[in-house]
C-alpha cells in the first residue's frame, strides 16, 4: 500500500469518528432521553454519556457476559467478542468500566483493521477511485455507527474481510482461521466456509486441479461455530440455544422457521396497520428495517449474477439466514457486513456525481437520525 493510501484510510476513519461524536453532541442536547436498555445503566450513562452511550443495547449484554458469563437468553450472543472483552478488561482492571472501555477499544481498533482489510480486497478489482468510494459509502451507511459501539459488527467484518482478501491471494491457510473466528463471532460466520470453497474452485477449475488438492485448513472455518454448539449442549442441553432464544430479545420473531412471503404479509397486514403513527422512533426503526428488507433481498439475488460469486454467496446466505427467525428486525444492522454492495454502488452511482450526491446525503440523514436515536436509548436494530 502507498502512503497515501495508507493516509485516505486513517483519514476517513478520523473524520468518521468525529462525525460520529458530533452527532452524538447534539443528540444530548436535542433527543429526548429513553431511559432502557442504556449502556452502564442509567446512572452511568447520565454522568458519562459520550463514555457509555457506545454500550447501549447488545453492548450491556456483551459486557454482562465478559463479567458474570451467559445469564438468561444471552445464548444467542456468541463467544469470541465477550472472551476477548474479558481478557483485555480484565487487564485494565475487570471493573464495569475497564470492560466497556476494552469493548469500544476492541471494535474501534477492529474496524480500523476492517479498512485496510476491505481496501486492499477493493484494490485487487477495482481502481482507486472505486476504492474510495466504496469506503465513503461504507462509512456513511445508515448504521455504521455500529462498528464504533460495543457490538460484533467491526470484529466481524475485520475477520471478513481479511479472510475473503487472503483466499483471494490464494492463501486458505490464515483464510481458514480467521473463518474460525467468524463462525465464533456470529452465527453467519459459518457462511463463509462455503464461500472459500466457491472461491478455490473458481482459481482452480480452469487449471483442472484435483480434488486432492483442496486445503483442508478451509475445513477450519466451521469450528468456531460447532465449538460453541458442543459448548451449549454440555451446559444446557440445546446446541440450537443461539437460534431457540433468538425469540427472546427479538420483537416479531418467531421459534420456528418463517419464509420471506409470510414476513411480508406480516409487515403490511399487521404490523403496519397496527403502528402508533405518533411515535416517531418507532415509525423509523420498521420503515427502515423493511426497506433493508426488500432493498436487500432483490441486491443479493442481483449480485449472484453480477459479483464474484464467492463474494454473492457469502451475501446471500447472510442476508437469507436471519429472515428465517419471521422478521426483518436488525436487518439494518445485519446488512453492514454484505460488502458486494458498497463497491456496486460506486461503479454505478459514481458514474453521475449528482446521484452520487444525492444517494451519500440520503443516506448520511439516515445514519444522523439512525445514531442520534441508538444513543439516546432508542431502538433501531
Amino acid at each position: 500500500m502507498s502512503k497515501q493510501e495508507i493516509k485516505f484510510i486513517f483519514l476517513a476513519f478520523l473524520v468518521w469518528r468525529l462525525g460520529l461524536f458530533g452527532i452524538l453532541f447534539l443528540a444530548i442536547k436535542f433527543v429526548h432521553l429513553q431511559p432502557n436498555f442504556l449502556g452502564g445503566g442509567l446512572g452511568n450513562y447520565l454522568s458519562s454519556p459520550f463514555f457509555w452511550a457506545w454500550s447501549n443495547f447488545d453492548g450491556q449484554h456483551y459486557t454482562s457476559i465478559a463479567q458474570n458469563g451467559y445469564g438468561f437468553g444471552e445464548y444467542t450472543f456468541f463467544p469470541l467478542y465477550p472472551l476477548l472483552i474479558k481478557f483485555i478488561g480484565g487487564i485494565l482492571g475487570g471493573s464495569l468500566y475497564a470492560l466497556n472501555l476494552a469493548g469500544n477499544l476492541i471494535s474501534n481498533l477492529s474496524f480500523l483493521v476492517a479498512l485496510f482489510g476491505f481496501w486492499k480486497l477493493l484494490r485487487i478489482d477495482f481502481s482507486g477511485k472505486i476504492a474510495r468510494l466504496s469506503m465513503v459509502l461504507l462509512l456513511l451507511f445508515p448504521t455504521s455507527f455500529y462498528f464504533a459501539t460495543v457490538y460484533t459488527e467491526s470484529l466481524f467484518f475485520a475477520l471478513l474481510a481479511w479472510s475473503f482478501y487472503f483466499a483471494r491471494k490464494s492463501k486458505f491457510v490464515p483464510a481458514g482461521v480467521l473463518g474460525l473466528f467468524m463462525s465464533a463471532a456470529r452465527p453467519v460466520g459459518i457462511f463463509i466456509f462455503p464461500a472459500l470453497i466457491v472461491e478455490w474452485y473458481l482459481q482452480n477449475s480452469k487449471r483442472k486441479v484435483s480434488l486432492n488438492k483442496f486445503p483442508l485448513t478451509t475445513l477450519f472455518a466451521p469450528l468456531g461455530l460447532i465449538s460453541y454448539m458442543y459448548y451449549l449442549k454440555n451446559q444446557i442441553n440445546d446446541a440450537f440455544a443461539f437460534f431457540d432464544q433468538q425469540v427472546l430479545i427479538g420483537e416479531h420473531r418467531s421459534s420456528h422457521v418463517i419464509l420471506i412471503p409470510q414476513i411480508l404479509y406480516r409487515y403490511v397486514f399487521k404490523i403496519f396497520p397496527n403502528l402508533n403513527y405518533t411515535y416517531f422512533p418507532g415509525i423509523f426503526f420498521t420503515v427502515l428495517e423493511f426497506g433493508a428488507g426488500i432493498i436487500y433481498l432483490i441486491l443479493t439475488i442481483v449480485m449472484l449474477f453480477t459479483t464474484r460469486l464467492s463474494y454473492a454467496v457469502f451475501a446471500f446466505l447472510a442476508y437469507l439466514t436471519p429472515t428465517f427467525l419471521g422478521s426483518f428486525s436488525s436487518m439494518p444492522r445485519y446488512v453492514l457486513i454484505i460488502f458486494p454492495f458498497y463497491f456496486l454502488v460506486a461503479q454505478h452511482a459514481g458514474k453521475s456525481r449528482m446521484q452520487l450526491f444525492a444517494f451519500c446525503l440520503f443516506s448520511f440523514i439516515l445514519l444522523v437520525i439512525s445514531f442520534s436515536l441508538f444513543a439516546r436509548g432508542y431502538w433501531i436494530s
